[in-house]
């Protein structure tokens, strides 16, 4: 894990406008420019600086006026915008305080960007899903290692009620989600198990009845579970990525479908 003065360091050559004193703990007065900017900047730095995490008290408003020097709109402005962020979340009459920090923006950012147009949407689609079979067959070998020579009873339950419901031609989405979450829950990557759940859920969001399109993908799917599971706890890296791969399949055909169906209805339309 980095140090909090590399992390700092990282920051600063990544804006132009962040503020930091030469103690990171400490807030100094903002220059008339940019300040809305540079104010969320030097917020983030005390934040590093203090070494704080989610639900920690920041500075009251009146205090980090004072400290920066900038009126109570640019702190208030600033708060507003870092909010937006997860990074710091406001609570009448009590203050602000650090946020959850979570993926939530980009799992907003990537479901508007899916839902401009058909036409784009479909792509974008296929580049979340995509990124998520990037990133299942990279932590691969980390979760295999995990897994190997462990039985998950929880795991399993999930996975029959997941096939239970898909010889019924029934949607699957809790257990989808729990199942992933279980696996990723393995190698102690937050980061990974936040990033991976917000991929999932955008493709979701945006398309909600993707899998509708090919009931028999839910069995080709539930299966894919199933055989991801067994091959973890087995040990299998080889069986493992082929499962993930099996896993992803029907979704990249609905895709292609989609995109085919696209192109057929724009032709015609011209």
């Amino acid at each position: 894990m980095m140090s909090d003065n590399v992390a700092q360091q990282v920051l600063v050559n990544s804006s132009d406008n962040f503020v930091m004193s030469d103690s990171p703990s400490t807030l100094r007065a903002i220059p008339v420019a940019n300040r809305s900017s540079a104010t969320m900047q030097s917020i983030k730095a005390y934040i590093l600086g203090h070494n704080l995490g989610p639900g920690s008290p920041l500075p009251t408003e009146a205090e980090l006026c004072a400290e920066l020097g900038v009126s109570r709109s640019s702190v208030r402005e600033a708060l507003r915008k870092l909010e937006a962020l997860d990074i710091v979340y406001v609570q009448q009459g009590r203050g602000a305080f650090v946020g959850e920090m979570s993926l939530r923006p980009l799992v907003e950012t990537l479901t508007l960007r899916a839902s401009l147009s058909e036409a784009s949407s479909t792509e974008a689609l296929r580049n979340v899903v995509a990124l998520r079979k990037y990133l299942d067959l990279g932590m691969s070998a980390d979760v295999v290692e995990g897994f190997t020579g462990t039985y998950h009873q929880d795991l399993h339950d999930v996975v029959e009620i997941m096939i239970a419901k898909a010889a019924r031609h029934e949607r699957f989405l809790e257990e989808d989600s729990a199942f992933h979450t279980g696996i990723l829950r393995t190698i102690g990557n937050v980061v990974a198990e936040q990033m991976v759940s917000a991929l999932w859920l955008v493709h979701m969001v945006v398309i909600p009845d993707l899998n509708d399109r090919d009931s028999d993908g839910f069995i080709v799917t539930a299966a894919a579970h199933k055989e991801i599971l067994v091959a973890a706890e087995a040990g299998e890296l080889k069986a493992y990525r082929k499962a993930v791969r099996a896993h992803y399949r029907p979704l990249e055909r609905i895709l292609e479908q989609m995109d085919s169906e696209a192109q057929l209805r724009s032709s015609e339309a011209n």
